[in-house]
């Protein structure tokens, strides 16, 4: 086949992969069925699969993930590594440094013990969208065969309320050492994203990228018909954008200047979860998440606000977009992780 349909076959193929996990019912893409099924696709690719469970990541300290977990009536959440490398799992060694994709995989979130209204709730089985674009990106790159060796990182558990779910005022320890106090139990995905880019970056990646539906901030912000980024590589603006422009999945850099932790500063922690106020949610959420991932490990952080839109977005007809996994490739292809400028010389 040509080079040109190889790509859009691989692109459709992952983009559809993407919206079907995102339109399964929540008593079937529950977090053990969503275990089972990425077991069975890591089995037929020739992925390398690890589970790592609420046991492990007690041992680990991954507090910021299991204190949404904990909510839950069933012990079967957890966090999921998938690794493509090429020529198969056990060439990790020639492939390099990996590009890492972490995903947030809310399987259902009825905002915990701050409670969503019944219209804000309905479809919160699609919470998951960010875990099924990496899942969708990492099919899509296996598909092209790319030389990139891939991480995925996928966090999933459901947000549920009873009487061990966590609750405003809450100190948690997140596995990075980084102490939490939590204010809304509704901002759990940063929560879980903070354990996985935690992991992530452990095992020193090239470059991160994480794709969450995060905020309705961001939806206010660009309506369904963009998605928000957020880099620390500013420098990478026109590159990331670019990137949504040729793809058809439009993203917008936000600013992400340190001074907007002021709003994030904690009496009794090292941070906020979140402002008590919802003003600028999504560049605080993105804040938060900063510190999570080591300075030298490129990082963007896309928060899915086109991931459902109703009617459709270009040429997905479907409410449920899968957007990210075009975007995803046509950045990589344009060279993400982008080479640091060397420092100039002090006079």
């Amino acid at each position: 086949k040509l080079p040109d349909l190889d790509l859009t076959l691989a692109t459709a193929a992952g983009n559809n992969l993407a919206r079907w996990l995102t339109a399964l019912p929540p008593n079937t893409l529950d977090a053990r069925g969503y275990r089972r099924l990425l077991q069975e696709l890591a089995r037929r690719l020739k992925l390398g699969f690890k589970f790592y469970g609420e046991t492990e990541l007690k041992r680990l300290g991954a507090g910021a993930f299991l204190a949404v977990s904990q909510g839950n009536g069933t012990r079967d959440a957890g966090i999921v590594h998938l690794a493509y490398r090429p020529g198969g799992a056990a060439s990790s060694g020639r492939a390099g440094a990996p590009i890492s994709l972490v995903g947030k995989g809310i399987c259902f979130d009825t905002g915990g013990t701050n409670l969503k209204p019944h219209k804000s709730m309905l479809d919160m089985h699609t919470d998951m969208e960010g875990s099924a674009v990496a899942v969708g990106s990492l099919y899509a790159l296996h598909t092209l065969r790319s030389p990139v060796a891939v991480d995925c990182w996928l966090a999933i558990t459901e947000n549920r309320i009873g009487p061990l779910a966590y609750k405003p005022q809450d100190v948690v320890r997140a596995y990075n050492g980084t102490t939490i106090q939590v204010i809304h139990t509704d901002a759990e995905g940063r929560m879980v994203l903070a354990d996985a880019l935690g992991l992530a970056a452990a095992r020193k990646p090239r470059a991160i990228i994480d794709y969450a539906t995060l905020t309705g901030a961001c939806v206010y912000a660009l309506t369904e018909r963009y998605s928000g980024a957020f880099t620390n590589r500013p420098e990478a603006r026109e590159l990331i954008e670019s990137a949504g422009h040729s793809s058809g999945e439009r993203v917008w850099c936000f600013p992400m200047d340190v001074d907007f932790d002021t709003d994030l500063e904690s009496a009794v922690a090292d941070v906020l979860q979140c402002a008590t106020e919802g003003k600028g949610d999504h560049i605080l959420a993105a804040r938060f998440l900063n510190r999570f991932v080591p300075k030298e490990i490129a990082w963007l952080h896309l928060d899915l606000a086109a991931g459902s839109r109703h009617g459709g977005l270009a040429h997905i007809a479907t409410e449920i977009t899968g957007f990210g996994v075009r975007y995803t490739l046509d950045l990589l292809r344009r060279g993400w992780p982008p080479a640091r400028a060397a420092a100039r010389p002090r006079k």
